[in-house]
This record gives structure tokens, sequence and C-alpha cells, in this order.
């Protein structure tokens, strides 16, 4: 029996949050993050639908850029307010940032809502060793991690 073809290997297109206010998360991504807006519109109808498979709502959307990469913000119009989520919930997704200072990050982003999810921790092994780590979660549950690379010394 043949096999079926297999598919090419996908390519990474861009990160997306499901967010409460649009505006205050673009605030938050531009001053916290360092991210430039692209571009925000407004989205509706049954192909919305179809793709999202959420029922019949507006969307406002937003795509900010972060080093070249791009992160789409959106603000759904639904009658009932989704779960907020945790880190370690399964289904859920992250996306990480190396940072220069964990702490000054983590002070920073808690003036948007944003909560640490433990203590900043440092890893012990491995290629990242002594890289600093905290998993940090907003007021929409998007969870982001924070990297702070140890520092190198120029020998």
């Amino acid at each position: 029996m043949p096999k079926p073809p297999r598919p090419a290997a996908p390519r990474v297109n861009h990160v997306g949050f499901s967010v409460r206010c649009l505006e205050s998360s673009i605030r938050l991504w531009c001053e916290c993050f360092g991210a430039t807006l692209v571009r925000q519109g407004e989205m509706s109808g049954s192909f919305l639908s179809h793709v999202t498979g959420a029922p019949d709502t507006n969307v406002k959307m937003a795509i900010v850029e972060i080093d070249g990469f791009p992160v789409e913000l959106l603000e759904y119009a639904l009658e009932a307010e989704a779960p907020r989520s945790g880190g370690y919930r399964q289904g859920v997704a992250h996306l990480a940032f190396d940072v220069d200072d964990i702490e000054v990050t983590l002070g920073s982003v808690s003036l948007h809502g944003w909560q640490a999810q433990g203590e900043v921790q440092t890893l012990p092994a491995v290629e990242k060793k002594g890289t600093k780590v905290m998993y940090i979660v907003g007021p929409d549950g998007c969870v982001v991690e924070l990297m702070q690379p140890p520092e190198r010394s120029l020998e």
C-alpha cells in the first residue's frame, strides 16, 4: 500500500492571543515589550465564525511586531466570558522573550495587571545555564515566559 504524501514542514507565521481589551493590550506590548504597532482593524461575519468557531462575533484585532516577529492580538465580542488560563494547563501556549533585566520587566508588566506565576529561577544546567526564567500571566490569561540570559564576560 503506498504511503500518503508527506506535507512540507510548516513555517511559523505569527503567535496570537485573545485579549479582553485591545487598546490596553497594545499599550502593554508596545510599552513593556518594545513592540511596534503594525496595523489594527475589525473583522466579523460568517467567514470569521467558520475560521475560529466563535459564533456570530466581531473581533477587534491588532498586529504588533517584536524583533521582526508578528504577534496578533484579538478582542472577541462574545456574550459569555471565556475562562482564564494558566501557563501549566493543557492546551495553553506561551511566548518567550529574552530580557535584559527580569526584575525591571516584572515591575513594568505588573503596572499593566500581569502577575508572576511563582519566583524567578535560574537554570542550573545545559546550554542555557545561568539564565533566569519566570512565567507571567496577564489579565487576559496570556502567558509569557521571561528569560534573562547570564552576562557573558569578555575574556
